[in-house]
């Protein structure tokens, strides 16, 4: 480490994102790819928050935390890959420090609120089949804002923590990061003084703010399948399982790919898995939510329908 860089911070102003080709004719493969997922991904994350707002029998807890959860995926994509593409078309594969600290600190921010209101999903699953006679008086308007402005302060406060705690590093070597977009676990070697601190911060971040919330799930989904078993109805067994396979997936894709990426801290031989983990996180499924979520939803694909067609609900 040059002495004069660490007195200083940071020397390095710029990093040089390597992201995921390198031949000219499969980065134009992939530009169009990604063109195509984050126009079908923002599109298809609107549709169902219009739909959400026109539907008046979409007008409950649930389908407000997906409205909610919508526009995050629409956010979480747009931090990413707009300016990978810009890269891509400019052939030019810098970004500031600056702007990779925004991106880091947009990035987290939103992945941090899709914890929490992953979390409040499965809360009000929980009230609405186990606790069906007080359902309305737990999740009123003012408990649904209120578990959202949480989720927001939650993750606004540990988006802050990693980005402050980025800016203590000093990067006064290296610079080439082996991704497509800035990410903790490819910087920290970047750093030419020690990132202990800063690892032990993302590890304990993890058990934090991904273990907290599923287990809360757990315990939730624990709760909610006694329930459903007590059930003597099948059709409405089948109706309650219904109501929350949607979110299940949605969750077991979330935490599963989430939980891959940061409980190991990125290496050099793992960088590529790194990649296809990310473009999970990022690009995949923000994709398919908006799918899982009206795949055999007849509400949901009608009020669609109306969005697209322009017609009004009857009801």
């Amino acid at each position: 480490m040059d002495p004069e860089a660490a007195t200083n911070g940071t020397a390095v102003t710029e990093f040089i994102l390597l992201g995921l080709v390198e031949t000219e004719k499969l980065q134009s493969l992939v530009f169009v790819l990604f063109l195509f997922a984050y126009l079908l991904t923002v599109g298809g994350n609107l549709s169902i928050l219009a739909a959400i707002l026109v539907e008046p029998k979409l007008h409950t807890p649930m389908y407000f935390f997906l409205g909610n959860l919508s526009v995050l995926d629409a956010g979480c994509i747009t931090v990413t890959v707009p300016a990978m593409l810009g890269r891509l078309l400019s052939h030019k594969r810098a970004i500031s420090y600056d702007a990779c600290l925004s991106q880091l600190f947009f990035f987290y921010l939103l992945l941090g609120v899709d914890c929490f209101l992953l979390t409040a999903m499965a809360y009000d699953r929980f009230l609405a089949i186990s606790r069906p006679l007080t359902y309305s008086a737990r999740m009123s308007h003012s408990v649904q804002w209120i578990l959202v402005a949480v989720s927001w302060a939650c993750a606004l406060t540990n988006a802050l923590i990693h980005t402050i705690a980025l800016t203590t590093l000093n990067f006064c070597g290296p610079n080439e990061v082996n991704h497509f977009y800035c990410d903790l676990p490819q910087l920290f070697p970047l750093s030419c003084s020690s990132t202990q601190l800063n690892e032990l911060l993302l590890f304990a971040d993890g058990f934090i703010m991904a273990g907290t919330p599923l287990t809360l799930i757990v315990t939730s989904y624990v709760h909610i399948a006694a329930a459903i078993l007590r059930i003597r109805s099948v059709e409405g067994r089948k109706k309650a399982f219904f109501t929350c396979g949607s979110h299940l997936t949605v969750v077991c894709l979330f935490y599963g790919t989430g939980i891959f990426n940061y409980m190991r801290l990125g290496t050099e031989e793992a960088s590529d898995k790194d990649k296809g983990v990310g473009i999970f996180n990022t690009v995949i499924n923000p994709m398919l939510n908006p799918l899982i979520y009206s795949l055999r939803n007849p509400v949901v694909q009608g009020a669609l329908w109306r969005v697209i067609t322009g017609k009004r609900s009857l009801t």
